[in-house]
């Protein structure tokens, strides 16, 4: 078994009566249900925080596009894809 420690926490009473209601659907003790509900929130703020940490290495390391930069590339993106749809356009006129 995991090691374990004792929290106290104060929460609004109507959050204690859905724990409970949860613990009674899901068969488990309210602490069982307060422990699952901290695992979901820390993992996913926890991977907020760890992908926004790479993103700032990143830009610290000069690796990111500035507005100019971004806006040349979606250009030549969206060109290169209109010169490939011409062929299709033109078969089809033709056809």
């Amino acid at each position: 078994m995991a090691e374990t420690t004792t929290i106290t926490v104060r929460i609004p009473l109507e959050l204690r009566d859905k724990l409970d209601r949860l613990a009674k659907a899901m068969e488990r003790s309210r602490s069982y249900v307060a422990v699952e509900a901290l695992e979901r929130f820390t993992a996913q703020e926890l991977e907020i925080i760890d992908g926004l940490d790479e993103a700032m290495a990143e830009v610290e390391a000069g690796h990111f596009y500035t507005t100019e930069q971004l806006s040349e590339e979606m250009e030549r993106y969206f060109v290169e894809a209109a010169d490939e749809a011409m062929p299709v356009r033109k078969k089809a006129a033709g056809a």
